[in-house]
């Protein structure tokens, strides 16, 4: 269900910081937000600074993707993506599911099978059952299981027993190590979700994008984990509903604060910039990301 759109005015700045000048290879930024029934772009810009060749390009899953090519050597690689957009507030939870789909476990049909078969597949392994075991748990054992209902405990329980942190290493924790731990960042969240899911037969994608926060523009509202940075959810596929967004770091299952930019069936396949870099070991002093999202 939609409701009338707001606009957003969106500046993510990325800045990675050397000791001497360095030369670059190609470096691939995934900052278009993702168009949809839901979500429109108005304007969008990408300044680089050294200068660079810029190629935009859509990946295997239909997202944005700059190619970026430094040109000359610089002690300093500043990305500087800002766009405005507009986005209708959605709660795909709200829609019907096809009968068939209402109770859990559910079958997909032998064509959405063909389209699904690379979100319903694991991809990480489960030594010990212990993925397996924990996703049963949110399995009713007092009467039918709804399967809206088992994906909403499963993200209401991240967001409640678990701790957030972020984590300025690169990549993914593995879903074990995060169960393990039992604190992790948004990415290790979504991917937790996502394994747990598709062990239940459930088809399920990594979304990448931002994150609107209302207390930041003064709404009054609390902090929302994860504002001020990229931030990571995932999506459902429910016959009926479609892709249903879930997002177990703030316990959301949608609105118009989630802001999507790429989907894929692996956190590395949407990291919003990778590239490579042409120095000595040591050179390589860090980043610094910032992300500021205003509503208009």
């Amino acid at each position: 269900m939609l409701s009338m759109p707001v606009q957003y005015e969106i500046v993510h700045t990325t800045v990675y910081h050397y000791k001497q000048p360095v030369s670059f290879g190609e470096h691939r930024v995934m900052f278009r937000p993702r168009d949809g029934h839901d979500l429109r772009v108005l304007a969008a810009d990408l300044q680089v600074s050294p200068e660079a060749m810029v190629r935009m390009i859509q990946d295997p899953h239909s997202n944005s993707v700059a190619l970026v090519q430094p040109l000359t050597s610089s002690a300093e690689l500043k990305i500087v993506c800002s766009f405005t957009i507009e986005h209708a507030h959605t709660n795909n939870l709200e829609l019907p599911l096809s009968p068939s789909a209402e109770v859990f476990p559910f079958a997909y049909s032998v064509e959405e099978r063909f389209d699904l078969e690379q979100y319903l597949r694991p991809h990480h392994d489960d030594p010990g059952g212990h993925l397996t075991a924990w996703a049963r748990q949110f399995i009713r054992t007092d009467g039918l299981t709804g399967t809206r209902d088992l994906l909403v405990r499963m993200n209401q329980s991240i967001r409640d027993n678990f701790r957030y942190a972020e984590r300025d290493e690169e990549g993914t924790q593995t879903p074990q190590q995060t169960l393990k731990l039992s604190t992790g960042s948004c990415r290790d969240f979504a991917l937790l979700m996502i394994e747990a899911a598709r062990r239940l037969g459930v088809a399920t994608r990594f979304v990448s994008g931002y994150l609107y926060d209302p207390a930041l523009d003064g709404g009054g509202a609390d902090a929302t984990v994860g504002a001020g940075a990229t931030h990571a959810w995932l999506q459902a596929y429910l016959p009926g509903a479609g892709w249903v967004p879930f997002d177990p770091t703030n316990n959301f299952t949608g609105g118009n604060q989630l802001i999507r930019v790429g989907v894929a069936r692996d956190p590395a396949q949407a990291a919003p910039i990778a590239g490579s870099w042409y120095g000595e070991a040591d050179d390589y002093l860090g980043l610094t990301v910032s992300v500021v999202v205003h509503r208009l």
